[in-house]
């Protein structure tokens, strides 16, 4: 029997076990803890446990289970809420209360509740991996299709009519190859450190749409993307993934809170249950799956967390349905890492994170992808990781190590935050190098000027910047009119295109269309403030028109619905400009 030889919280030993095997799943203890192998050697086996170890003995058994930690997937994920190990939360307070015990065993899914199934296979149809042979409406948003899981090839011998059925239920049997017959139910199970197989990956040429300006225009990502959003506290990281999670026009949204305060996580847990999705008018947990981990909960499990929602988000990928997920935040996942390998006694590298953090942050990042799936259609997961970075400083570790890794980049500003200033996104240290990729799509879909106007604020932008750096020294008020109305613009751009309000009607989601038109409405202001300043009028008459301030209000005055009021502006630009003495 394997015995327990040595507890370190999460991490104990066995000594001289020889049937286990590296990453596979064990029980500890008389609770049962769930735990994996991460280490073996000569004389001791060691474990990693996803629970807390509080009153486990030296002695007690470990048993081994010859398989993989693995996530179950089947209906019922959207709309619920699991823990890092995925255990689902709102049964366990059913069952328990408020409180986690260690070593509770609940299923992931309620398997004795019923759904329709309607089939898309019949008796002997050849089916192999991905193959959809049946779909099940899930939610009233979202179509459950049921896949042939890994390792299941050959012919259909038995086929149930269509009806409703229990997840335990038989839906067909396949004949594999070698003459096996396979009994497959709604419910299959995915190991959760190892990507789902894909037929081939695509490449990246449609934007994920999330009617923020400041990402759709200056730093989009693309739909199979990565961005990476660091901010002190404070700066909105949370904010910024429930508005993407909202709005973004991805299928499905999976939302891990890893590490997070509670008080937090339980907000979002409120919020994500009440809001309304606005392209449907029904509740979004319809099409939300939430994973809470939250800071107080075994530490172990914030590891777990992370690959357990990527692989559900690979799981729906797999369906044809394109999937966001938002991790906040990885660095606490770091920080779980660095404690487990500080038991383990490993060398440590940079502030104390073992050596291996950028392999684990860029096997994380990498299951990102635009795919062609082996279901016959095409899905993405798209990867938001909020970063926590003690005191903002970007140059830490897992900053630095997930730049390497991901495309968008978003750097949270604490002074613009505290200014109001929604998104805080710096529009100086942020970029996104999906341009390129996306160009062709932006030229069809919305305007060949839009990328133009584009590169022209980024240009005002820094150059506002550079301007500043001499402001600070000698004052505004020395500076030549003509670099006063690039600071003016800058303003413009800053507070009336670049700055957001999430609770306002018409500026909490901007369709694309409405953003080009008010880029063309700034753009037309400096050209003909330029034109009047030439013309040797002084700068001060031009702000005195009121015209800025004007433009500035565009986003709440112009509904998203009405376009057309954005002609109105023109005129009025050219009567208060031209009225100058």
């Amino acid at each position: 029997m394997n015995e327990v030889y040595s507890i370190n919280g999460p991490v104990i030993k066995v000594k001289n076990a020889k049937d286990f095997q590296i990453m596979e799943k064990v029980f500890v203890g008389e609770k049962k803890l769930l735990g994996e192998v991460i280490s073996i050697s000569e004389d001791y086996t060691i474990i990693q446990v996803y629970e807390s170890t509080t009153g486990l003995k030296p002695g007690e058994e470990v048993i081994s289970t010859g398989e993989s930690i693995s996530a179950v997937l089947g209906p019922g994920l959207l709309g619920n809420i699991f823990d890092g190990i995925q255990r689902p939360l709102h049964e366990i307070y059913e069952q328990n209360g408020a409180y986690i015990k260690p070593g509770t065993n609940v299923s992931c899914l309620d398997m004795e509740k019923s759904w329709p199934v309607k089939l898309m296979v019949k008796k002997g149809d050849h089916v192999e991996y991905g193959t959809i042979y049946g779909t099940v409406q899930e939610t009233s948003l979202i179509e459950h299709r049921l896949l042939i899981p890994k390792n299941v090839s050959g012919k259909v011998v038995k086929v149930v009519s269509n009806g409703d059925y229990t997840l335990a239920d038989t839906i067909i049997q396949v004949e594999n190859t070698n003459g096996e017959v396979v009994d497959l139910t709604m419910v299959q199970k995915c190991p959760i450190k190892e990507p789902r197989p894909i037929k081939q990956r695509l490449p990246l040429t449609v934007p994920l749409i999330s009617g923020q300006r400041v990402i759709d225009t200056l730093f989009p990502i693309a739909k199979g993307g990565s961005a990476a959003v660091p901010g002190g506290f404070g700066t909105g990281k949370t904010m910024m993934q429930h508005q993407f999670a909202k709005w973004c026009d991805a299928d499905i949204i999976v939302y891990i809170g890893c590490g997070e305060r509670g008080n937090e996580m339980t907000q979002t847990l409120e919020e994500f249950t009440e809001l309304i999705d606005p392209k449907s008018n029904k509740p979004l947990i319809e099409r939300t799956v939430l994973i809470a981990n939250t800071s107080n909960m075994p530490v172990a499990a914030r590891e777990a967390s992370i690959y357990t929602g990527v692989t559900i988000a690979e799981y729906y990928r797999d369906m044809g349905y394109h999937v966001a997920l938002m991790a906040d935040s990885t660095s606490r996942w770091a920080e779980a890492l660095r404690e487990i390998s500080g038991r383990l006694e490993e060398m440590p590298a940079e502030e104390g994170f073992p050596a291996y953090l950028p392999s684990r942050i860029s096997q994380f990042y990498e299951r990102a992808g635009y795919v062609e799936t082996y279901s016959g259609s095409n899905g993405s997961v798209s990867i938001v990781g909020a970063i926590s970075p003690q005191g903002a400083d970007f140059s830490e570790p897992v900053t630095q190590n997930t730049k390497r890794f991901v495309r968008a980049f978003w750097a949270l500003d604490k002074e613009l935050a505290y200014a109001r200033h929604y998104a805080a996104i710096n529009w100086n240290l942020s970029y996104s190098e999906y341009i390129n990729d996306l160009s062709k799509w932006y030229n069809r879909e919305v305007g060949i000027e839009f990328l133009e106007l584009r590169q022209h604020f980024i240009a005002v932008l820094a150059e506002e910047n550079r301007l500043m750096e001499i402001v600070k020294l000698i004052g505004k008020d020395v500076l030549p009119d003509d670099q006063k109305l690039v600071l003016e613009i800058s303003r413009v751009i800053r507070v009336g295109y670049l700055q957001q309000n999430a609770f306002h009607k018409e500026d909490t989601f901007v369709p694309l269309k409405k953003q080009l038109k008010m880029m063309k409405i700034i753009t037309y202001l400096e050209r003909v403030a330029t034109r009047i300043l030439k013309e040797g009028k002084a700068f001060s008459l031009l702000v005195n028109t009121g015209v800025f301030e004007k433009v500035i209000k565009i986003k709440y005055d112009v509904p998203n619905d009405n376009l057309e009021l954005f002609d109105d502006y023109y005129k009025l630009i050219d009567d208060a400009f031209s009225a100058i003495k």
